[in-house]
């Protein structure tokens, strides 16, 4: 299972990479194996301000839909557009062009609530 070390994670299987004040959201690669294939993606928080764990978004996969949350409160500057012809995207590379959003993050001191990589595989069994 890919976790990238390079990157922070929340206990609902997001992922962020943080550069600067601009943080980018996707799934991770053990949550998008969980939901199977993806068909879409759906994102209405756009240019939306929203406090950490708040849901800026859903992933429909064939048989579930589940809630993303906002792993970091800021305002939802970006959407993956790729996503809306290519949802598998999310299945075949999830932390590349399978990024769902960016955030411009209000608190960047909310990072060190998230979980490393290894705390990561320690919550997944990984």
């Amino acid at each position: 299972m890919n976790i990238p070390a390079n990157l922070k994670y929340t206990k609902d299987h997001e992922w962020v990479l943080l550069e600067g004040d601009v943080a980018t959201v996707g799934i991770t690669d053990f949550a998008q194996k969980e939901l199977g294939d993806i068909v879409y993606v759906e994102v209405e928080t756009l240019d939306q301000t929203l406090a950490k764990d708040e849901v800026f978004g859903t992933v429909e996969a064939v048989k579930t839909v589940s809630d993303l949350f906002l792993p970091l409160s800021g305002e939802i500057i970006e959407f993956n557009e790729e996503l809306e012809s290519s949802p598998e995207s999310v299945n075949s590379d999830p932390y590349g062009a399978g990024w769902m959003i960016k955030v411009k993050v209000t608190d960047t001191s909310e990072v060190d609530l998230l979980l490393s990589s290894d705390a990561y595989k320690a919550l997944i069994g990984a």
